[in-house]
This record gives structure tokens, C-alpha cells and sequence, in this order.
């Protein structure tokens, strides 16, 4: 397993070791001593699992404190272009925002510490699985608008949006604790 930096702090793209054959392949996903050993201790205790069509874009979502929530995300069908946003304030990199392409191709996952904003575009019909630190809460579920001027996100896309994120307030709109 390879853990790659990225331009945000805390976010990491992991690559897996891969083991295949003409059978097909084999990688571990997640092995929490292995992610131990690279720096990475969350424990996670729920697995997501969401069906998009080509052009579908979700986010940017995120989950207040005091159950903020770090993801591990990966594509298992099709391919996504990954988006994350650092929201927390005493983040060297807030306001930063960096994307990335998943795909059951690349076998690529993408580690998002609590406190960033995170959405996706399914660039084709896609499967994306993640895991979270902590359960759902409505009650702390929040959004920010995927094109908010104050990010400057540069999607790949003509989007199609929930009713939930085409409603979503600007960031100079929202007083979030991290």
C-alpha cells in the first residue's frame, strides 16, 4: 500500500497493492494495521454505498462536530472526479480545494480528514463506496454550493444536482465550528 500526498493537509490518494491474474484481482481495502503504519488511524464504523449516472454531481458535503466525519472513498464501478475542500480554520490549507479521478481502473482511494467539504461528478455511470468515522446525523449533515465563487472549483462538468445541492448556501454564508 502507497500513501501519496496531496496539496491539502491531512488528504492523502492510497494506492493498493494489487494482486491479479487472468482470474481477475485481489487488494485489500481497508486493513486498519496497514493504514496505522502510514499515519492514518481513524476508526471507521459505517460503509456508504451510492449509484450515480454519468453527469451526476454530489456536494459538497460534510458533517458538523461533535460527530465531524473522515471518508475513505473509492470508485468500484465506472469513474468519478473527486473534489474535496478544506473548511477547517486553523488548516494551513483552508479554502483549498483539490480534485482527483477515481476508478475502478486505478483501484485509487482517497483518505478525507473531518472538516472538508467533499463531493464528486460521476464521469461515467459509477459505484462509489466509502467508509466514515463516524455514523450519519441528520441533525449535523451540512452543504456548501459545489460552484461557491469563494472556492473556485474548477469541475470537469455540466452537472446534474439533487434539490438538496442546488439549494446549497455560499460558504460566506455558513458560521461552521472547524
Amino acid at each position: 500500500m502507497r500513501k501519496i500526498e496531496t496539496t491539502l493537509a491531512g488528504a492523502y490518494i492510497i494506492e493498493p497493492d494489487v494482486y491479479g491474474d487472468d482470474r481477475g484481482f485481489f487488494y485489500e481495502s481497508y486493513n486498519a494495521e496497514k493504514f496505522a503504519a502510514i499515519g492514518i488511524n481513524d476508526v471507521f464504523v459505517q460503509d456508504n454505498h451510492s449509484r450515480s449516472q454519468r453527469g451526476v454531481l454530489r456536494g459538497l458535503h460534510y458533517q458538523l462536530p461533535p460527530k465531524p466525519m473522515a471518508k475513505l472513498v473509492r470508485a468500484t464501478g465506472g469513474k468519478i472526479w473527486d473534489c474535496i475542500v478544506d473548511l477547517r480554520k486553523e488548516s494551513p490549507t483552508f479554502m483549498k480545494w483539490e480534485g482527483f479521478v477515481l476508478s475502478e481502473e486505478n483501484k485509487r482511494m482517497l483518505y478525507v480528514p473531518a472538516g472538508f467539504g467533499h463531493g464528486f461528478y460521476a464521469l461515467t455511470d459509477c459505484e462509489v463506496l466509502y467508509k466514515t468515522s463516524n455514523t450519519y446525523d441528520n441533525e449535523l449533515d451540512g452543504n456548501v454550493r459545489y460552484d461557491d465563487p469563494a472556492f473556485g472549483i474548477d469541475w470537469p462538468i455540466e452537472p446534474m444536482l439533487s434539490g438538496r445541492d442546488e439549494v446549497a448556501p455560499n460558504y460566506k454564508d455558513l458560521d461552521l465550528p472547524f
